[in-house]
């Protein structure tokens, strides 16, 4: 693996870049994405920055980080792939190193454990 250490960056036609000029350091990039198997077993299908899912009850997981994000003041956007499913975030248990997400059932309103995942956390 090879590192680039640099006190300044510069676009292409040489003029500087406005800060951050690392992308991934930037407020409005996703510090934390997954998509996983919901139902049986919990199965990540791909993630960044989620070390494990923990399926807790029907319908309820438990999102845990790689790297904790600098606060519990952060932002989740989740969806699934059944089309009678929503998923949401318990905003009360959002810390910084997980999260956890509830799946419930549109027509019935009852916990539900849908075959696709997906969730973004946004954080400073």
């Amino acid at each position: 693996m090879s590192t680039i250490k640099a006190n300044t960056l510069l676009h292409s036609d040489g003029s500087t870049t406005t800060q951050p000029s690392i992308p991934a350091l930037d407020q409005r990039m996703a510090k934390a994405w997954v998509t996983f198997k919901g139902n049986a077993t919990v199965v990540i299908r791909n993630s960044y920055n989620v070390s494990s899912v923990v399926d807790t009850a029907t319908g309820s997981y438990t999102v845990n980080l790689i790297s904790a994000l600098g606060s519990s003041q952060y932002a989740v956007i989740g969806g699934t792939r059944w089309s009678n499913a929503l998923v949401g975030s318990y905003f009360d248990y959002n810390l910084s190193g997980s999260f956890r997400l509830l799946a419930t059932s549109s027509t019935t309103n009852s916990a539900t454990d849908p075959d696709t995942v997906q969730a973004v956390a946004f954080a400073n």
